[in-house]
């Protein structure tokens, strides 16, 4: 069976570059990790990559063509002794299979290929997806298609990773101040400020007292004025204190002001469960700040999109919330050495490719989704793995794109089953996937009840690597 390359893409964004070399001709067997072709844009080389045995039946877009758009057939492979006739013209791209990226160690989770946008036609018609594409580096760990070629990486707990963002950002842009309880003289609750108040004063690092309410006003009011506050809440729990400033004053006034105010802050703190802090400091807040117009809601995993997710954050013209979690703040994961690393908000990213099942999460929820991949891959399940990052706005296209694929998914989450995040990728699937669906969509979430104080009882009300399995074999008829 003829299989297409496509014009595989860099980052989330690229959308077009430059064919700059073929490394092998028509009628050249190829076998897997073979490298095919050089791909240049204006700010790196990558090589792609063959993942099948066969032979390279044509090739569709010459070398030295500039301003190939992403997801553009440019070669053929055929299987040994196929008639290459029948691959002497390019098909459709909706109807070529994207060419899956090599897939990650484990141990270099951090670093797995971030998913291509996928393009549309002038009449929203859906397109295969780009293959992610294979860059050449010469450190000892693979690099993220998200970081350039050569990048040089360093491993960073997540707490080190959030100092750092903001660290730049206070360079950077004299308005970007910090405010919260003990974010100064204690450096942090967590020590995320640590440093802070020695390189830039307390002017810019600002400790309030107990209130909630009272800060978080202060910090809204400070953004219409045009100043750019991040308010870090001891949890995510205290903000309920303040739920009026967030909601009514930073997320609708954008609105209301028909565009004339806007309301450039950063809400930051722990969300969800720690470990034995009782029922009002553990609840998980994804779901309530997704359902809510005029803000944006970030939960990352991993510190490389800690960081570059929260100078994204910092910079957006919109109100952010901007949900960590204790439990991973001193984990550690490899982060790209740059003097501005910067992710787009809004963008999944497939941390493990697969073929049988889609397990999507985010935030701590990804720690159960890699332990059962891996532990399913060594069951004869290939689980493709995707962290959303993002809440609001959901990435749903690279959700869909992958259930198309596998046709069946699990979600993971450690927030309630009801009005959960779970139940909204459901939701979608149905109106966007559901023909391509083998199976209903599982959720695995936290169980219904308030947290328990209790070790044992704690343990029970979380998910776990066991249930993420079952759900995954019951999809799977397993």
């Amino acid at each position: 069976m003829a299989t297409d390359i496509l014009m595989p893409a860099l980052s989330p964004t690229m959308e077009e570059g430059k064919l700059a070399k073929w490394l092998k001709k028509e009628g050249d067997p190829v076998k897997s990790g073979d490298v095919l072709a050089e791909i240049e844009t204006d700010k790196a080389t990558m090589e792609v990559e063959a993942i099948d045995e066969g032979v390279l039946a044509k090739i569709l877009v010459a070398e030295g063509s500039e301003g190939v758009k992403v997801n553009t057939p440019i070669a053929i492979i055929t299987a040994e002794g196929e008639d290459v006739s029948a691959a002497s013209a390019p098909k459709p791209a909706a109807n070529t299979p994207a060419q899956a990226a090599p897939t990650p160690t484990m141990q270099a989770e951090g670093q797995a290929d971030a998913p291509a946008a996928t393009a549309k036609s002038g009449d929203d018609a859906q397109r295969a997806p780009a293959a992610p594409a294979t860059i050449t580096n010469k450190a000892p760990a693979p690099v993220m298609a998200e970081f350039p070629e050569g990048t040089e990486m360093v491993t960073m707990t997540v707490r080190e990773a959030l100092r750092d963002a903001m660290a730049e950002e206070m360079r950077g842009d004299d308005s970007v101040f910090v405010m919260g309880e003990e974010v100064a003289e204690y450096q942090g609750a967590y020590k995320i400020t640590q440093g802070l108040l020695q390189e830039f004063g307390a002017r810019r690092v600002v400790d309030t007292p107990i209130t909630e309410h009272g800060f978080a006003g202060i910090g809204v009011g400070a953004a219409f004025t045009g100043l750019r506050p991040i308010v870090e809440f001891m949890t995510f729990n205290f903000a309920m204190q303040a739920i009026d400033h967030i909601i009514n004053s930073a997320a609708k006034t954008l609105y209301m002001s028909g565009g004339q105010l806007g309301c450039p802050i950063v809400f930051r703190g722990p969300n969800g469960a720690a470990a034995r802090v009782g029922a009002q400091h553990s609840h998980d807040y994804s779901a309530w700040y997704s359902n809510v117009p005029g803000l944006k809601v970030i939960a990352p995993y991993t510190a490389s999109d800690a960081k570059g997710l929260l100078k994204a954050a910092i910079r957006d013209p919109n109100p952010i919330i901007f949900l960590e979690n204790e439990i991973l703040y001193g984990q550690s994961f490899p982060v790209p050495k740059l003097d501005d690393f910067v992710l787009p908000i809004g963008k999944a990213r497939i941390h493990r490719p697969g073929t049988d099942v889609t397990i999507v999460s985010f935030s701590i929820g990804m720690t159960y989704a890699l332990k059962a991949a891996q532990a399913l891959a060594e069951q004869g399940i290939e689980a493709e793995v995707i962290d959303l990052r993002t809440l609001r706005p959901m990435d749903t296209e690279t959700v869909v794109e992958s259930v198309k694929k596998t046709g069946r998914c699990v979600t993971v989450e450690e927030g309630f089953p009801q009005s959960g995040i779970g139940a909204e990728i459901v939701a979608r699937l149905m109106v966007d996937a559901f023909d391509y669906l083998d199976a209903p969509v599982l959720r695995v979430t936290g169980k219904d009840v308030p947290m328990p104080y209790a070790a044992n009882l704690e343990k029970l009300a979380l998910p776990n690597v066991a249930e993420v399995i079952e759900a995954v074999k019951a999809v799977c008829y397993r």
